[in-house]
């Protein structure tokens, strides 16, 4: 007995080991919250970025965000001799957009109509010209994907440029993304 408590056969109380429990657990789920956020900022928020200053080709990808006009300026820059410029599923929303001279223009609508089926197209036009390296146009938050999925399809050196994303969706695109990197990791792992 101590202070007039007397203490359980074994000497800690039940509830004291219940309190531990529960601390070890707290700790090891906030260790898990900022694992996940660590990994998260480097894979959606602040991906690697940045091109050479000449590429074969720029392939714009389909998606939110204001992605046309970096396309549009990489080709008024000649930073490549084609611009591919995907309409798939939520692209840019218009028309095959006008040519920039000197730049051969290239429209296409994605068979599957997303990420997968545009890496695949690109991937065909890529051995039809001879690529040795394209840059990629998409949002921070699709960038780790693209990437995996175009070098998937294209022996070459790709690169992603990056377009603004309204802050309010960048959540959404987090967790989207989550979900089709698992998709693409684990259940499309081909071209």
């Amino acid at each position: 007995m101590r202070n007039g408590i007397q203490e359980p056969p074994g000497g800690v109380s039940r509830r004291h080991r219940l309190s531990r429990r529960r601390r070890h657990i707290l700790a090891a789920a906030a260790a898990l919250v900022v694992a996940l956020g660590v990994v998260s900022a480097r894979l959606f928020i602040w991906p690697a970025a940045g091109m050479p200053a000449q590429v074969s080709a720029i392939v714009l990808l389909a998606g939110p965000g204001d992605r046309l006009p970096v396309a549009q300026r990489l080709a008024r820059e000649h930073r490549a001799g084609t611009l591919v410029v995907s309409q798939g599923w939520q692209g840019y929303g218009g028309p095959c957009p006008s040519p920039t001279p000197g730049v051969r223009l290239i429209c296409f609508d994605p068979d599957p109509g997303n990420t997968q089926g545009e890496a695949q197209f690109a991937g065909r036009l890529a051995q039809r010209y001879h690529w040795r390296s394209v840059v990629l146009v998409t949002t921070r938050e699709q960038d780790t994907r693209a990437r995996i999925r175009m070098k998937r399809c294209f022996s070459g050196s790709v690169y992603v440029v990056t377009a603004p994303l309204p802050l309010s969706n960048v959540p959404y695109q987090v967790a989207y993304e989550w979900g089709a990197l698992f998709k693409t990791l684990v259940l499309q792992p081909g071209c």
